[in-house]
């Protein structure tokens, strides 16, 4: 499946699609039950040409089970997670991570976010050029963008819509922003995207100047559409996109 809006948008890193699946893929990428990962270096890898899958077993941390919509560990943490994401409980307890000023806050998100649990045993992580449309439909599609690119991805998401809205920077785990929250907005009349991977734990299992642009698939067709006849096709984006390295010679550098 070929993407017109990452070859416009000379895009470094290849779209992810998410498949939900209970097929799994021979010769994946996967953790190793019971192994400590991030859910966002393994996206990271599909986005370098891999395939990689997760089950509810194999989703590297307790955020991951949240994040890749397998439901919650959240109430086995060490602690308390409310008091993790926060101030910390004192001695003999994890340290607080202080991305909420307190655990009621924390608790507040938690209710927020809606975590689900969706049933099919594999998540499915693979760059959207290796996707089959006759054998698998993606429920998300994530893009890893710079400032210039992510600025077109914004413009694109809103080109064809009357409102100005149409995209989110929600706070969240990184696995939350691409897998959790956008599949919550796969299931809106009129989903939005959600640019990603602020969580400062997860920002360096990513390349420092790219942030992620998850849309629900149905949107992603959207845009798709609308690439030709918009601005990409104009002298505004041209001076800009003449700025953006060449994607052959940037990878060549690694």
């Amino acid at each position: 499946m070929k993407s017109a809006i990452a070859g416009e948008l000379k895009l470094r890193y290849q779209p992810v699609a998410t498949i939900f699946t209970d097929e799994k893929p021979e010769g994946a990428l996967q953790y190793r039950e019971g192994e400590r990962g991030c859910v966002i270096a393994m996206l990271t890898a599909a986005s370098e040409g891999e395939t990689v899958v997760f089950d509810r077993n194999t989703t590297g941390c307790r955020g991951g089970t949240a994040g890749l919509c397998y439901g919650s560990d959240y109430g086995s943490f060490p602690g308390g997670f409310e008091y993790f994401l926060s101030t910390g409980r004192g001695e003999g307890y994890p340290e607080g991570e202080g991305y909420k000023k307190s655990p009621e806050l924390v608790r507040t998100l938690l209710d927020a976010l809606l975590i689900t649990a969706v049933p099919f045993v594999y998540r499915v992580l693979m760059p959207l050029s290796k996707v089959d449309p006759d054998r698998d439909r993606p429920e998300l599609v994530t893009f890893y963008a710079n400032p210039d690119q992510l600025s077109a991805l914004v413009v694109l998401a809103n080109y064809g819509r009357a409102s100005n809205d149409n995209v989110i920077i929600p706070f969240g785990a990184g696995c939350q922003t691409t897998c959790l929250i956008p599949y919550h907005e796969a299931q809106r009349e009129l989903p939005r995207a959600v640019v990603g991977v602020t969580d400062i734990s997860a920002r360096p299992q990513v390349d420092p100047n790219v942030l992620s642009f998850t849309v629900p698939f149905k949107m992603f067709e959207e845009m798709e559409g609308n690439v030709r006849g918009s601005f990409l096709d104009r002298k505004a984006w041209k001076k800009v996109v003449e700025r953006i390295p060449d994607p052959a010679t940037a990878n060549s550098r690694g």
